[in-house]
C-alpha cells in the first residue's frame, strides 16, 4: 500500500483560493471604510444631528389649546377628537408664531372630506362614508357638518350611507326587494353610535321558516323542511344572507 499523500483535486483548490481572496477583499473594505460607517453610536450622533438641522414645520396639537379652546373643547369629545389639528389645517409652527401674517388653510371645499370618507370598502363598518358625486352635490361639506363635531344634521335615512358594499350586493340577489329592516331590528341610537350600539341579527331557524319553510304561505322563495335542513345550525351561518345562493361551505 502506498504512502504518498493524495493530492487535492484541482477545483478544491481552486475554490480555496476563491474564498481566500473574497475574504481578503472583505477585510480590506471594512479596514478602509470610515469609522462613521462602522461605528453605531457615530451613526446615532449623526442621524440625530441631521434630523434636528431640519425646520420644524409642526407646532402639536396642544398648542392649538392656547388660543383656539373653544374648537379644542368641542373637537375633544366628537368623532373627530383622535384627528390632530394639523390633519386638517396643516403644518402650523408658522402660524404659532406669527399668528397675525401666518393663516392655517382651513378646507371649505368638498375636495377635502372625501380623502377620509369617500366610500372605500376596506374601511371598517360604521365608519361614516359617501358617494361624493351623489351626497349634497355641490355643496361643501362645512354647509351641514361641523368640523371640529361633525355630527350630520340628521341621523342617516338609509343603511346604504355606511353599508353601501353589502348593499350593491344585495341589489343583485333574490333580497333585492327585502327592506334591511325587514331581518334586522335596528335601534336609532345605531345611526349615532354604528360600532356601540349594534341590530339584531335572526337567531332562530324559524325566522328564515318564515319564508323558506315548506309550510310557508309565501310565493316564490325556496323551500326546504326546517326540522331537518342544516341540522342545528342558524341559516345565515350557512347562507350568506345578502346572496343566499352563495354557501359558506
Amino acid at each position: 500500500m502506498s504512502n504518498t499523500p493524495r493530492k487535492l483535486p484541482d477545483a478544491a483548490i481552486r475554490l480555496g483560493v476563491v474564498v481566500i481572496v473574497i475574504v481578503t477583499a472583505v477585510v480590506v473594505v471594512v479596514s478602509l471604510l470610515p469609522a462613521s460607517i462602522k461605528d453605531r453610536k457615530l451613526q446615532r450622533a449623526a442621524a440625530i444631528e441631521r434630523e434636528q438641522a431640519h425646520e420644524l414645520q409642526y407646532a402639536g396639537a396642544v398648542v392649538c389649546a392656547d388660543c383656539h379652546e373653544a374648537e379644542v373643547n368641542l373637537k375633544k369629545d366628537g368623532y373627530h377628537r383622535n384627528v390632530s389639528c394639523e390633519t386638517c389645517h396643516g403644518a402650523a409652527k408658522g402660524h404659532t408664531e406669527n399668528p397675525v401674517d401666518i393663516k392655517p388653510p382651513a378646507p371649505r371645499d368638498r375636495q377635502f372630506c372625501p380623502t377620509c370618507h369617500a366610500y372605500n370598502q376596506s374601511r371598517p363598518k360604521g365608519f361614516p362614508q359617501i358617494n361624493p358625486v351623489t351626497h349634497n352635490p355641490v355643496k361643501p361639506c362645512i354647509t351641514c357638518h361641523r368640523p371640529h363635531d361633525p355630527k350630520p344634521p340628521t341621523v342617516p335615512g338609509e343603511c346604504t350611507a355606511c353599508h353601501a358594499g353589502i348593499e350593491r350586493t344585495k341589489s343583485v340577489s333574490p333580497h333585492a326587494l327585502l327592506e334591511c329592516t325587514t331581518c334586522h331590528v335596528t335601534p336609532e341610537q345605531h345611526k349615532v353610535t354604528p360600532r356601540t350600539v349594534k341590530p339584531t341579527k335572526p337567531s332562530a331557524r324559524e325566522f328564515c321558516a318564515q319564508c323558506h319553510g315548506k309550510d310557508s304561505k309565501v310565493d316564490g322563495p325556496p323551500k326546504i323542511d326546517v326540522a331537518t335542513h342544516g341540522e342545528k345550525y342558524l341559516c345565515w351561518q350557512c347562507h350568506y344572507p345578502h346572496m343566499p345562493e352563495v354557501s359558506r361551505e
